[in-house]
């Protein structure tokens, strides 16, 4: 059985609601719930959890990275850059300027 989660009351009473409610949301209570009002299959079991590592996987190289930004690869056909980093050094100093003349 889970450890019970306590939470103090001084008196404000909504405040400690909302505090337990965090303390649950954290502990993931909420979600656990949701999860089992219905049957799951162990086949979509066994894809959630995977899921789910991948996701902590990925969590856990970005920190090691100091939070540089994963970028996905584009697929085929898109277009790999937005257009302001397609421009040219060039085009940067015109907008620099405010001048449509070079």
């Amino acid at each position: 059985m889970a450890n019970p989660i306590e939470v103090e009351v001084n008196g404000d009473l909504e405040r400690a609601f909302k505090n337990l409610k965090k303390k649950m949301a954290f502990e993931g209570v909420f979600k656990e719930l949701k999860r089992r009002r219905y049957y799951e299959k162990p086949s979509a079991q066994k894809k959630r959890k995977q899921e789910e590592a991948e996701r902590r996987r990925v969590k856990k190289m970005r920190r090691m990275m100091g939070h540089a930004p994963i970028r996905k690869v584009p697929g085929p056909g898109a277009r790999p850059f937005s257009r302001d980093q397609q421009s040219t050094p060039v085009d940067q100093d015109k907008k620099a300027n405010g001048s449509d003349k070079i």
